[in-house]
């Protein structure tokens, strides 16, 4: 919570002033996802503010310019283990489908057909295993990770002043690494 005061006093603004929460759902590590929604729903209960979740293939598929995006702009993120998580968007920014985690060698029977541009912090490793299996693209400039100033863009894109959101669930593309133990044995 330190960083949250430290970035509104650099803007100048209380929390007094503010009129909607946003926070990235995800996808990205478990635990990071579920600190930042349960950080952002505290904050949006004590202040009773409304809270709206944007995903993280969202916010980096607005950080791409539209003179950038080609038929296709695919935002690839990189799941720190060996799929990735990506999510193809046409030209005017909607989802052509639903967000995946795959394999490299999976991309090119699952992405879209014609010219591809990649975004997000995934996007070298997805094109790069592309161009293995014979299929070109390009990288965007925006090659990171979600930026904040993206996500406040677009939740006031979606936010309907007056209306309370519904609330922002974490987006999970596989099973977390960690399981419940299994029975004990008897000694």
């Amino acid at each position: 919570m330190p960083m949250l005061r430290d970035v509104m006093a650099e803007a100048g603004l209380a929390f007094a002033e503010l009129d909607l929460i946003a926070v990235t759902t995800g996808p990205g590590s478990f635990t990071g996802i579920r600190v930042g929604l349960a950080a952002a729903r505290g904050l949006a209960l004590a202040s009773g503010l409304p809270l709206l979740g944007i995903t993280a293939f969202e916010a980096v598929a607005a950080a791409v310019p539209p003179a950038e995006r080609r038929e296709s702009l695919i935002v690839a993120i990189d799941s720190r283990r060996a799929d990735l998580f990506i999510q193809p968007f046409a030209a005017d920014g909607s989802a052509l489908s639903a967000p995946a985690a795959l394999t490299p060698e999976a991309l090119v029977d699952a992405l879209p057909a014609g010219a591809l541009v990649f975004a997000g912090d995934g996007a070298a490793r997805a094109r790069d295993a592309l161009g293995a299996l014979g299929r070109a693209a390009i990288l965007a400039a925006a090659n990171g990770p979600p930026d904040a100033a993206d996500i406040a863009r677009l939740a006031l894109v979606h936010w309907h002043p007056g209306t309370l959101p519904p609330p922002p669930l974490p987006l999970y593309l596989r099973a977390p690494d960690a399981a419940m133990p299994g029975p004990r044995r008897a000694p």
